[in-house]
């Protein structure tokens, strides 16, 4: 049977053990909010980036360097798609600025996927890598402050808890099927895009079969 990572939560919190803080990256420092089920997953998504941080950042091993570099790429490639194509529309429709609000969360997902894209395709030991992976983190926690103060828990603000709920599921299935590569020529900017980025995803699986990643929850290689 074909497998390929699936980062269960055990995951994060064996990971997050040797979480430290790095000079020049902080963590995400976010606001306490009110915490409906859309910030709940969400709000997850950016803890697992922040412990992965210390992993890849500051004279780390070439192998580990790659195994967390991966899943790095994995994780976010696939929550930048479910935030354009769930998240984004949902802003549009129950913010009243809600267009202005998804334009810029747009823009800030495609600036980090092209970034990604540039990170991915770098070997661990490249002198390019760590500094174009603190741009990109420099860039997700600007995007995650935002994100996590003030625009989801004004568009939790705005449902009821079933839509919520509903949108929280949509949000996670959406991560299940999307791409875990970033790929340059798809931005979502229309439904063929959308249609080509859920086309890559069987493509990047199996060849995530082949990539390293890290060795926590079983001999993932």
């Amino acid at each position: 049977m074909l497998r390929y990572p699936t980062a269960p939560r055990s995951r994060l919190f064996t990971i997050a053990r040797g979480l430290r803080q790095v000079p020049h990256l902080r963590g995400f420092s976010v606001a306490p909010a009110r915490h409906g089920p859309l910030l709940n997953a969400i709000k997850y998504d950016h803890r697992e980036f922040e412990a992965f941080l210390p992993h890849i950042v500051d004279h780390k091993t070439s192998d580990e360097r790659t195994r967390y570099g991966n899943l790095f790429v994995w994780e976010l490639a696939r929550y930048s798609v479910a935030e354009e194509m769930v998240v984004c529309p949902a802003m549009e429709e129950n913010l009243e600025d809600g267009y202005d609000v998804a334009k810029k969360h747009r823009h800030q997902i495609r600036t980090m996927r092209k970034q990604l894209y540039q990170l991915q395709g770098l070997e661990a030991e490249d002198p390019d890598y760590e500094p174009t992976f603190r741009d990109l983190y420099s860039n997700l926690q600007r995007h995650v402050k935002k994100e996590g103060e003030h625009d989801i828990p004004r568009l939790e603000a705005s449902l009821d808890h079933n839509s919520l709920l509903q949108l929280s599921k949509s949000f996670d299935r959406t991560k299940f099927l999307a791409p875990t590569r970033s790929h340059q020529s798809s931005d979502g900017a229309s439904p063929f895009e959308k249609v080509v980025m859920l086309v890559s995803a069987p493509i990047d699986k199996f060849v995530d079969i082949f990539r390293k990643f890290p060795k926590v929850d079983g001999p993932l290689q």
